[in-house]
C-alpha cells in the first residue's frame, strides 16, 4: 500500500490498565518513555497520518497527550480491543473520513514500522475485508504451544495467504510450514463496523480467538507473511527484553 493510501488510514492503539501479569503495563517505562508512547512512536515511524490511543484510564490519556499524541477516553466495560477502537473511531472521526483502521496492539513497543505498513498491503485487493500478519514458525516448541495462534491459509503468493481458519491447535497437519499469527489488523471501516456489531460467534468462543467471528460471518481475511514475530510485552521478563532492544546503541 502506497504512502497516499496510508495517509487515509487511522492507527488506533487500545490501552487499558488492567493486566494480571504486568500491572500498569501501558505506563511501564521503556528507555525513558511509557510503553504506550513507544508503540505510538513506531506507528509514527511507519508513516501513519493519524495515531490515536483508545484508553479507559485518565493517566494513560495524560501521558499520551504530553508526548504529543491523540488519546480518546472509552468505556471501561469493553471486552475486546476491537470494541474499544470502534468507540474511539466514532468519537475521533465522526465524519468517516478514514477509510482504513489499523489496530496496533498496545504491548508491541519494539514492532518494526515496516510490519505496520505491511499489514495494509492485502487491502489492495478490493475483495479483502480485513488484513493481518503472520510469520513462519521456526521454534519446534511453538508448533504445539496453544498460546501461539496458528493461521491456516490458502497461498495466494509467496507472501500472501487467504485465511481459512485460526487455531490454537497444531495445524495444518502434514509436511510444510506452520504460521504464527500476529495480532495486528487493518480493517476497511465498514468491515470493522460489521465485525463489532456481530457479537461473539461459536468458534470464537470455543477457541477464544476473536478473528474467527469474521470468518464465520463470511468476511474475507488475507494475511501478509513477514519475517519475524514482534515482541509482545506480557511479563516482567518481556519488559526487560524490550528495554534492551530499544536501548540506544543496542
Amino acid at each position: 500500500m502506497n504512502n497516499e493510501q496510508f495517509g487515509r488510514a487511522i492507527v488506533l492503539i487500545p490501552a487499558r490498565m488492567a493486566s494480571t501479569r504486568l500491572p500498569g503495563k501501558p505506563l511501564a517505562d521503556i528507555c525513558g518513555a511509557p510503553m504506550i508512547v513507544q508503540v505510538a512512536r513506531r506507528a509514527r515511524e511507519a508513516g501513519a497520518a493519524r495515531i490515536i490511543i483508545a484508553t479507559d484510564h485518565a493517566e494513560i490519556e495524560a501521558v499520551v497527550k504530553a508526548a504529543g499524541f491523540e488519546a480518546v477516553m472509552t468505556a471501561e466495560s469493553h471486552q475486546s480491543g476491537s470494541d474499544r477502537i470502534f468507540e474511539a473511531l466514532q468519537k475521533a472521526d465522526p465524519d468517516a473520513r478514514a477509510e482504513i483502521v489499523v489496530n496496533v496492539q498496545g504491548d508491541l513497543p519494539t514492532i518494526d514500522p515496516e510490519a505496520i505498513r505491511a499489514s495494509l498491503r492485502p487491502l489492495e485487493e478490493p475483495a479483502v475485508d480485513i488484513a493481518t500478519l503472520a510469520a513462519v514458525i521456526h521454534d519446534e516448541a511453538e508448533k504445539t504451544n496453544p498460546n501461539v495462534v496458528k493461521v491456516v491459509g490458502s497461498p495466494l503468493s509467496e507472501t500472501r495467504q487467504k485465511a481459512l481458519y485460526f487455531t490454537r491447535a497444531t495445524a495444518p497437519y502434514g509436511e510444510g510450514p506452520l504460521y504464527h499469527h500476529i495480532g495486528l489488523y487493518a480493517y476497511r471501516r465498514a468491515a470493522l463496523e460489521t465485525f463489532v456489531r456481530l457479537g461473539p460467534s461459536a468458534l470464537e468462543t470455543r477457541e477464544k480467538l476473536e478473528q474467527l467471528r469474521a470468518l464465520e460471518a463470511g468476511m474475507r481475511i488475507d494475511v501478509e507473511v513477514i519475517d519475524t514475530v514482534p515482541l509482545g510485552v506480557d511479563t516482567p521478563a518481556d519488559l526487560d527484553r524490550a528495554r534492551i532492544l530499544l536501548a540506544p546503541n543496542s
